[in-house]
């Protein structure tokens, strides 16, 4: 498996995994893609696919059919049957059939080889566009992570990655009550509606209260937590999240 990931750049860049057998292909589109605001993950196969899938928060998968050796139709077919996340196909000019069959898959958009960055460019910026409308309407269900200000909590993972590309450990505690905050930015939250959201009814949060843990993930996510910006102590009736906060499906 041969893998190339760009330099760290600013976490809320929207993620996009290339999965290409041709490493002139995969090079190319990672230095454009990263020219361009996007944050770009690249690949050979179908293992190296599922592992960065796995580990990471990705945004828009682009997928080339006639990966040696491997069907990219049936990984295709996995990702969509695993996931939301929208997928642009890579295929030959006279492959009418498998961008019909692609298509048919729940794939969101295809281009055939050669193709140019900057159409590339233009097809992943309407894809995402599109999704992230269709987010704003309440669908697709099934949030993967939120980001804020550069900052990205992974649901599934349970990792916060700072904007600086470093992994935040978070306690069981730290982990709920921050996923109740960025589902509801500006919104003030009371320390029982606190409580009943992250659903940590347990010895950890009775004893330490919601007030220590708010102050252990300021020390963690602040710059000054005696001064927060992103969690705000609203006195007299709670905490509020203060910055905006971008939802990945």
């Amino acid at each position: 498996m041969s893998t190339q990931i760009t330099p760290p750049t600013h976490a809320a860049l929207p993620h996009i995994l290339v999965v290409d057998d041709d490493p002139t292909i995969r090079e190319l589109v990672s230095d454009y893609l990263g020219q361009n605001e996007l944050r770009v993950t690249t690949v050979a196969d179908g293992r190296g696919m599922q592992e960065v899938l796995a580990d990471q928060v990705v945004d828009l998968v682009v997928l080339d059919l006639k990966l040696r050796g491997e069907d990219g139709m049936a990984l295709a077919r996995r990702l969509r049957d695993e996931s939301e996340i929208p997928i642009l196909m890579l295929t030959g000019r006279v492959e009418e059939a498998d961008r019909v069959m692609g298509l048919e898959l729940g794939a969101d958009d295809y281009l055939t080889k050669p193709f140019s960055t900057r159409e590339l460019l233009a097809r992943i910026r309407t894809i995402l566009r599109r999704r992230h409308a269709e987010v704003r309407q309440g669908k697709p269900e099934g949030i993967r992570a939120y980001r804020f200000d550069g900052w990205e909590l992974n649901l599934n993972m349970r990792r916060l990655t700072s904007r600086d590309g470093r992994h935040v450990a978070l306690s069981n505690g730290e982990f709920s009550l921050l996923v109740v905050l960025l589902g509801a930015p500006n919104r003030i939250l009371s320390r029982d509606q606190l409580l009943d959201l992250s659903r940590l009814h347990n010895d950890e949060v009775f004893n330490r209260s919601v007030d220590v843990q708010i102050m252990r993930l300021r020390r963690k996510i602040e710059v000054d937590p005696a001064q927060p910006r992103y969690i705000r102590t609203e006195r007299g009736a709670g905490y509020l999240f203060g910055v905006p906060v971008d939802t990945v499906y």
